[in-house]
């Protein structure tokens, strides 16, 4: 049997199997670890760091998952170990040829240090004990580091937290002011409803529970004796926020696709356990342990190893298309952060509980601070995200794709462009493309405005200085509508893009002049014009520009516009599972719209209403 075929078949139910689990996926890894140990040098392609640093990335990720087991566990699979304490031992040594090196300011390094400070916060019987008083004293001047350098001003002051929470639980010198100061402006970053920014303006997106309630979380199980009242304020935002994450998680386990740093795969699910490892319950303990128990099966059940067991960049399959800049091989073992439980012991309540179904969750779910609509088709364990979208951008790989899209679905996924040249490369699903009839299209990258009322999503946004489009998204599932006024002083030439479909050989299409519905084994994703389009086809997006499915089409809509005032309305149809047709028409069923006397009026699922002058 295959390593990933051994993955897939391990039922994960105990913490046996979650310690199995980490061995099945660490295996394969032992001969890719330099020959001072300080390094796991895995093949494949470049990213934004020099290698020596992506190795020493590697290395440090394994401890994420290593630190817990060595923690909870009697019995540790000893080569690992020693290869990670001799690792410890040459990396942090300046006269060895495989030091870590000197770390500068914003230095990838600073990140990589956080789960050294666990293991020394959580497993120093394991991981700092059995160094020589020379090898301590070099790990710790080299971690010490952290504490003269600069960070990023988000969610890496949590690094230096960690670092500093190890040092102190090993009665080591520590940096008390800047530790307190970073938890200062950490908490600076709070918005509502369990939210944070990832820094001044930055986007409420995984990193959220991943890094933020993560650490917290673990800051809280830590320290509460020491800083009792941010201990209790950490599980407090955690506990709201779950009341609102929740809802980004299927019944199989899957999770929604959204945002940057989506290869880091099951760390999306990572803070399920780090609730039962702070013993801050949201739900029942059941339901966090179904939660998080789920998200793994799903996982790891999908083709996201290479031939020899090693995880891959990508997300539900390999892909570099989709990858950051700052991707390395290694950098797919951040989802090791999942394994936190593995610190509780067998008899610890979490792994005594009967596995729970997901709560009772909303059909829509209204979450302002990530700017985000969650809905539930249950019938159809489908949910998708609604985004009203941002005022900032950045530059990082693909951000419109992964932040400014009109909707996400954690069955359809997402695309990404694979190049600049028309629809096929462009692979705009969710989206409004504009081209100025050079077969180059602009899409929403960043907004003038925003604004959400209830289940309505209404952004401003320019492609060029002398054209604004106004959107206006009505969410819901199956059906959800899209409203543009288009203001423009230059002729254009428009596509909007439904769900993308993955294509197994079995496509089917209906529809009429200015509508198209797909259906594949997988399910049906159509759109239907109602206003200001022209024609309907299903575009066959390039390959692997889809995060989910190697192979799709895009129901699209497309429409010349004149200069001037251009209206355009569709109703965009997703429904994974369905296999029987369905009338383009069917959206009136699910959205009330009536365009009469020089007006539109759309009334929303949760009664809301748009009045438009044409």
């Amino acid at each position: 049997m295959g390593v990933s075929a051994a993955i897939a078949s391990n039922p994960l139910r105990s913490r046996a199997d979650l310690e199995l689990a980490f061995s099945q996926l660490t295996k394969p890894l032992l001969p890719y670890y330099s020959a001072g140990g300080a390094r796991l040098d895995l093949n494949g392609s470049g990213a934004g760091q020099a290698p020596e640093v992506a190795g020493m990335e590697g290395f440090s990720r394994i401890v994420w998952g290593l630190a817990p087991l060595a923690a909870g566990s009697a019995k540790v699979d000893d080569e690992l170990l020693q290869l990670v304490l001799k690792g410890i031992t040459n990396g942090s040594n300046p006269a060895h040829v495989e030091y870590w090196g000197e770390v500068a300011d914003y230095d990838q390094r600073l990140v990589e240090m956080a789960s050294l400070g666990l293991a020394l916060a959580i497993a120093p019987n394991r991981l700092w004990e059995p160094l020589s008083a020379e090898a301590k004293q070099h790990f710790y001047n080299w971690l010490n580091q952290i504490n003269s350098r600069k960070a990023h001003d988000c969610n890496w002051l949590f690094f230096h937290v960690l670092v500093n929470v190890g040092f102190y639980k090993l009665g080591l010198p520590y940096a008390k002011d800047q530790l307190e100061a970073n938890l200062d402006r950490l908490e600076q970053f709070y918005l509502e409803d369990g939210w944070y920014e990832d820094g001044v303006n930055g986007h409420s997106d995984y990193y959220v529970p991943l890094a933020f309630h993560y650490c917290g979380l673990i800051y809280a199980a830590l320290m509460k004796e020491v800083d009792p009242e941010r201990a209790a304020r950490f599980e407090e935002r955690g506990v709201l926020f779950a009341g609102q994450f929740v809802n980004w998680f299927a019944e199989d386990g899957r999770a929604l696709p959204y945002g940057r740093s989506l290869t880091y795969r099951f760390a999306q699910g990572a803070l399920w356990g780090a609730y039962a490892f702070a013993d801050a319950l949201p739900f029942e303990l059941g339901i966090v342990k179904g939660l998080y128990l789920r998200h793994l099966r799903w996982w790891l059940s999908q083709p996201v190893f290479s031939s020899d067991g090693i995880l891959t960049v990508g997300y539900s399959y390999p892909n570099l298309i989709m990858a950051e800049n700052y991707n390395a091989p290694g950098s797919v073992y951040w989802a090791f952060k999942a394994f936190l439980p593995l610190a509780l012991p067998d008899d610890h309540p979490f792994w005594q509980a009967e596995e729970l179904p997901l709560p009772m969750l909303p059909a829509i779910s209204v979450q302002k601070a990530p700017h985000l609509v969650v809905c539930r088709q249950s019938g159809r364990d489908h949910i998708a995200a609604f985004n009203a979208g941002h005022l900032g951008t950045n530059e990082h790989t693909h951000t419109s794709a992964k932040y400014e899209k009109f909707a996400y679905s954690a069955s359809f996924g997402f695309s990404v462009p694979r190049a600049e040249w028309g629809l096929s490369q462009g692979a705009y699903d969710s989206m409004l493309a504009l081209s100025e009839g050079d077969n180059l299209y602009r899409v929403r990258r960043k907004n003038e405005e925003t604004d959400m009322d209830g289940d309505i999503l209404t952004s401003v946004w320019k492609p060029w200085r002398d054209v604004t489009v106004t959107t206006y998204v009505i969410a819901g599932l199956p059906w959800h509508l899209r409203i543009h006024r288009i203001e423009t002083a230059r002729e254009l030439d428009a596509a909007e893009g439904g769900f993308a479909l993955p294509l197994d050989g079995t496509l089917a299409a209906s529809g009429q002049a200015c509508s198209v519905i797909g259906r594949t084994g997988f399910g049906g994703s159509g759109i239907s014009g109602i206003r200001g389009y022209e024609r309907a086809e299903l575009i066959q997006a390039q390959s692997n520009t889809n995060l989910m499915h190697q192979r799709t089409a895009i129901p699209t809509l497309q429409a010349k516009l004149k200069p001037g005032t251009n209206i355009l309305i569709a109703a965009v149809y997703g429904e994974p599972g369905a296999q029987e047709e369905v009338p383009p028409e069917q959206w009136e069923e699910f959205i009330k719209l009536s365009v009469r006397d020089g007006q539109i009026r759309a009334v929303s699922p949760l009664g809301k209403e748009i009045i438009l002058s044409l």
